[in-house]
């Protein structure tokens, strides 16, 4: 049995830290995926590339540009009921529903049209303020970053 804090990963952003709780119940694959980048500092220093008021807030990419991701493999898709609401982190892909890599969103409301259409892999517990005053734009114009990715334990 894992202990919370082997499923809770921490983001600093610019105003402040972004806990995570990793949901490995839900998508044990893109849960590791995630452990394993941030453990090798890949998220440290990525923009958040694509913010929509309401909608949500994109990062991951590591080019900034939304067309970039980790030089891993692509992951198969763990798609499940759990509703894409506010504090909901889950995986960007393409069309493809079993290209996601590295890049991921953060809900900022009701986003249930996602649902069972794109992988859940965690939720944020604590600094949500933080995601919600990241700069708005497609990109924009000064964009928010990770300072630094962390797990907890």
């Amino acid at each position: 049995m894992m202990s919370d804090a082997e499923n809770t990963l921490i983001f600093t952003l610019d105003s402040g830290d972004v806990t995570i709780r990793l949901r490995p119940d839900l998508a044990p694959g893109h849960v590791e995926r995630i452990k394993e980048l941030t453990r090798e500092g890949f998220y440290d220093g990525v923009l958040f590339h694509r913010v929509i008021d309401g909608f949500m807030a994109q990062g991951g990419d590591p080019t900034g540009t939304g067309m970039g991701g980790s030089e891993k493999p692509d992951l198969k898709a763990e798609f499940s009921a759990e509703p894409h609401v506010r504090g909901v982190c889950s995986m960007a892909r393409t069309s493809n529903p079993n290209s996601a890599n590295s890049q991921f969103f953060i809900c900022f409301g009701d986003a249930t049209f996602l649902d069972r259409q794109y992988t859940v892999w965690g939720e944020v517990t604590d600094g949500m303020e933080h995601v919600d005053a990241l700069p708005k734009g497609e990109p924009p114009a000064k964009p928010g970053k990770i300072q630094k990715a962390r797990l907890a334990a």
